[in-house]
């Protein structure tokens, strides 16, 4: 069995939640300047995909570097053999931990994965099994239930049985999508439960979590929380997770990866610093444009490998062109460009 990282982790730690077309190895980058969370997820991978008809079928979802520490790598399927095959192939890679996608409510992973497996417990376990011969430590992400909150108490039993290292909860079910609240009121008695069955298992929450003093306050209020996860919430703030220590790692990070990004010119160099310079302090226009101009450079150095069209980068420009004067008529000109060097011509007259 590998090191189980998640034993030495900081309480609460904080995780980037995993995405799909938003978590790549590009954004984790991104978010590591604006300062890193404890831990980082993949974008979920599909084993079923995966197994058979390799990297096409999965594209750049596995792409890691080693300054991402620790990392797991998320998957989702139900066919525990493939599940099996996808946690050897991430040990392969260097990742260092499995979770499994069992909350993901979009219609392509139910029909085989994601939320439909809270109705399939039997699945559940066996690809809880499946992805343990990796050797790796096995965590789970899922939801409180499929159609009714009523169902998290045995659902969420069957998993604190599997003797996993981490349960992360997203506090919603899978019908309830992202349309209400997250219940927080339920997270004491989730603790409650987890201590009864499981007090060696990670208790990890997601959903509605704003930043790092949101989820520091929560973990103040409900004694025996471990993580706190942030999905959406970065989209509102690329900085969620900054604190003066989380700055300093990100500084660090960003040395390291110097030499990951050497395709990348001098200037962005610069432009990186600049961002880390100015952590913790307010977002202003000028840092979110540093922080946009950062990304355009990373999209660009990663495309060879990760071949995604420039069109999915336009999902992120909401992130930074925001608040301020003039903001919504320059995200409709960034919207209206084919190419990163359309949208640099742009930032630059601003």
């Amino acid at each position: 069995m590998i090191s189980n990282f998640w034993q030495q982790l900081p309480r609460p730690f904080f995780v980037l939640a995993p995405m799909e077309a938003v978590t790549d190895v590009v954004f984790r980058h991104v978010i590591a300047k604006a300062g890193a969370p404890d831990v980082w997820f993949s974008e979920f991978t599909n084993a079923t995909g995966w197994v058979h008809a390799g990297q096409k079928a999965i594209g750049g979802r596995l792409i890691r570097t080693e300054d991402e520490q620790p990392i797991v790598a998320q998957i989702w399927g139900g066919e525990p053999g493939d599940m099996e095959q996808l946690a050897a192939h991430c040990r392969e890679l260097g990742f260092h931990g499995i979770d499994i996608n069992m909350g993901c409510p979009a219609k392509s992973a139910i029909k085989s994965g994601g939320s439909a497996l809270i109705r399939k417990p039997e699945v559940a376990i066996a690809a809880i099994a499946a992805a343990k011969t990796s050797g790796l430590p096995v965590s789970v992400k899922t939801r409180l239930g499929y159609t009714s909150i009523g169902e998290w108490r045995g659902w969420l039993t069957t998993l604190l049985e599997q003797d996993i290292v981490n349960l992360t909860v997203h506090l919603r079910t899978k019908k309830e999508m992202s349309k209400v609240p997250a219940h927080f009121e339920l997270i004491d008695d989730i603790i409650a439960l987890r201590d009864k069955i499981a007090p060696e298992t990670l208790l990890t929450i997601n959903g509605d979590i704003q930043n790092r003093t949101h989820g520091l306050k929560l973990a103040a209020e409900h004694p025996g929380l471990n993580g706190i996860m942030i999905g959406r919430g970065v989209f509102q703030d690329p900085f969620c997770f900054v604190t003066s220590e989380t700055s300093s790692r990100a500084a660090k990070l960003s040395a390291t990866s110097a030499t990951r990004v050497s395709a990348v010119a001098h200037t962005t160099e610069t432009r990186r610093e600049a961002v880390v310079d100015n952590f913790g302090s307010e977002n202003t226009r000028e840092e979110l444009l540093r922080l946009l101009d950062y990304h355009l450079d990373l999209f660009d150095h990663w495309q060879p490998e990760l071949s995604r069209p420039y069109e999915t980068l336009k999902r992120f420009y909401k992130i930074y062109i925001r608040d301020f004067d003039g903001a919504k008529e320059l995200r409709d000109q960034l919207m209206r460009t084919k190419n990163t060097d359309e949208a640099r011509e742009i930032l630059r007259k601003i």
